[in-house]
């Protein structure tokens, strides 16, 4: 539902009717409670203070939740920054093979294990989004960024060099790692496992929607 331009916003309902949502959104990507809350008090309060500024483009949720984008960006790009983050260490067991006749072939010990036909199903599972969230978090922080800001959130391989000030090569081995260690967390913890019952109500949200241009300026105007 859009809102009309003339409507007046009302901030004091935000924290009771949004802020939970607000915070899973934030949690899924940062994963840190104390975090998240404080991504959404900054929301809140960029909002609250930029809400003159809203052109009724979207509704008053869309419109936070394009806040809260650029808050959590501002603090992957601090993470970004510390040189802790920066270190890749190529100390990991290659799953491929590195010499002789089978050499770039999977190793049998690696490789990956045959799904079942029906795994699309898994997708309208309840149950399969709750285990995949519980592996994500099971990544280690630099992969579990680049990640989502890759394959949930849906930005392009320049612009997460430039939030978290790595080169593309980098970039390229965090995310074959983050894919093949997130593929061996599903195949432990839900293919060997489970099988999908519980059907899921309603759809997850879209990892990520085409904004207009105005929108888009509304909301990194807010963040600021």
């Amino acid at each position: 539902m859009m809102i009309d331009k003339n409507t007046t916003l009302d901030p004091a309902h935000w924290l009771d009717e949004y802020g939970n949502y607000l915070y899973r959104y934030a949690l899924m990507r940062v994963r840190d409670s104390a975090i998240a809350e404080d991504i959404l008090q900054e929301t809140l309060l960029a909002a609250f203070s930029s809400s003159q500024n809203h052109a009724g483009l979207s509704s008053e949720r869309t419109w936070l939740v394009g806040i809260m984008k650029h808050k959590v960006v501002d603090y992957f790009r601090r993470v970004g920054r510390m040189t802790q983050f920066q270190l890749i260490t190529d100390d990991e067991e290659s799953e491929f093979e590195n010499a002789g006749p089978w050499r770039g072939h999977w190793r049998e010990d690696q490789a990956p294990v045959n799904w079942p036909a029906d795994a699309g199903a898994a997708l309208e599972s309840r149950e399969f989004w709750e285990t995949f969230d519980r592996c994500l978090l099971q990544l280690p922080q630099q992969i579990a960024i680049a990640f989502t800001l890759r394959e949930i959130d849906g930005l392009n391989a320049n612009e997460i060099c430039e939030i978290l000030q790595i080169t593309p090569n980098n970039l390229w081995v965090i995310l074959h790692r983050g894919r093949v260690k997130l593929r061996r967390l599903l195949e432990a913890e839900w293919f060997q496992k489970y099988t999908p019952s519980t059907p899921v109500t309603q759809k997850r949200p879209k990892t990520h929607a085409a904004e207009t241009t105005q929108a888009h300026l509304s909301y990194q105007s807010a963040a600021a």
